[in-house]
Order: structure tokens, then sequence, then C-alpha cells
């Protein structure tokens, strides 16, 4: 994984306005969502670091992550972003891509 760069993922989600997506998204205040399938309407991403994303879903409801630090983009596709700790620890991912992710 790499540090965001603003730029590229906001071209990352812009990919998947006006499609449906399976969304895995979990924290370490014990959120966890795994293959909710949405359709996404609006994708954001604000902050200088670290930063924050918020996904629309079909005009009706929102997801948003905060403590973004990091992100990885697949060749399938899929994106992962991730907010690290000053200690290295993973506090917080939000993984989003065209196809269910594997149970």
């Amino acid at each position: 994984m790499v540090k965001i760069m603003k730029s590229k993922v906001e071209t990352e989600l812009q990919a998947f306005i006006g499609s449906d997506a399976y969304i895995h998204s979990e924290a370490t205040s014990f959120v966890f969502v795994r293959n909710c399938k949405v359709n996404v309407t609006h994708a954001f991403i604000a902050g200088e670091g670290p930063f924050r994303v918020a996904l629309r879903f079909d005009g009706h409801g929102w997801l948003r992550m905060e403590a973004l630090t990091h992100y990885e983009i697949y060749a399938n596709g899929r994106l992962l972003l991730a907010g690290y700790d000053d200690r290295g620890r993973m506090n917080v991912a939000l993984h989003i891509g065209k196809e269910p992710f594997p149970e």
C-alpha cells in the first residue's frame, strides 16, 4: 500500500459512480460490513491527510470513512483504502469493487 494521493484516489472513486459496487468496510470499533451491494451515485475524498471518503448510494444513504492514509488499486478494478495509526496498526478499511468479495 502507498500513501494516499488525493487526485489518484478521487479518479478511482469516480469510476464507481453510476454503477453497482460491492462494499467491504471495517473499523476497530467493531464495525464490519461485507458484500453490501449498492449503486454509487456520488463519491468524494476530502482532507489533507488523513483523508475522509464519502460514498452516496442510490440517493438514499451514505457511507463515510475517516482517518484514511493509504490505498492500493488491484488489477481487477478494486480499490482498497486503509487508515493506519502512528504505530502502523490499521484502524479502518474500505474496499470497493464491482464484483463480490470472497466469502
